[in-house]
């Protein structure tokens, strides 16, 4: 699964998305296509789309995340969209918040081989611990987690004021937003964007719901009584 055998519009896209980390790219792929699918992280019909599908369509979501700033993904499971995050913007401070056992040592030991300076947390968004020890973040991505209003739910209370949910959808995302949108309110966010990223160097680009989390309303100062 290295690039030597991809094709040259897949090869090209990888190394304009990974830079001189395009090898790490691709131990990750490798590590994806061997013990991933051995351990039911992915399934073995994805193998042969593992970079266009996987890989960068979760990488390039990085133009949506300002520099320096810290991520927790949720959900991450297999380490996507956090992985390929961590390998394309080592500049960021990423976490990986996942909830079951199996892939968090799946996760620990692809940080690992890949010597990736990731922190993992095995939890669920929704928990107080979590949010206590995972709260105040600049930015929260998702990917095949929950439909949006779940999603939303879950993820907004991790996000610190006027930092964002970047969640990775696919063709429903504006479906989505139409049903899920009071939701989206209720849970402290913004109105939902779409975006798409990869444009530049994707055949299909990713599609990503953009949601601003609101800074909470000010509280009037109760009348003294006369």
């Amino acid at each position: 699964m290295s690039l030597d055998g991809a094709t040259g519009t897949v090869r090209t896209a990888a190394v304009e998305v990974f830079g001189d980390r395009v090898e790490q790219a691709a131990g990750y792929v490798e590590l994806l296509a061997t013990h991933g699918v051995e351990r039911g992280l992915i399934g073995p019909r994805e193998v042969d789309r593992l970079w266009e599908r996987h890989v960068l369509n979760s990488a390039v979501i990085g133009e949506q995340i300002p520099s320096g700033v810290r991520v927790v993904d949720v959900g991450s499971g297999a380490g996507l969209p956090g992985v390929p995050l961590a390998i394309a913007r080592p500049d960021l401070d990423i976490v990986l918040l996942e909830p079951m056992a199996r892939r968090v040592d799946w996760l620990a030991e692809v940080a690992e081989k890949l010597e990736l300076p990731i922190t993992i947390v095995r939890g669920r968004a929704e928990e107080r611990s979590v949010r206590e020890q995972l709260g105040d973040a600049d930015v929260v991505t998702a990917r095949a987690v929950a439909p949006l209003a779940r999603l939303a739910g879950w993820c907004l209370p991790l996000v610190r004021p006027e930092g964002r949910l970047v969640a990775l959808k696919g063709a429903s995302a504006a479906e989505e937003i139409s049903r899920d949108r009071d939701a989206v309110r209720k849970a402290g966010g913004a109105e939902p964007q779409i975006a798409e990223c990869g444009k530049a160097v994707l055949e299909v680009p990713s599609t990503v719901i953009l949601i601003r989390r609101l800074p909470p309303k000010p509280t009037r100062p109760r009348g003294r009584r006369s």
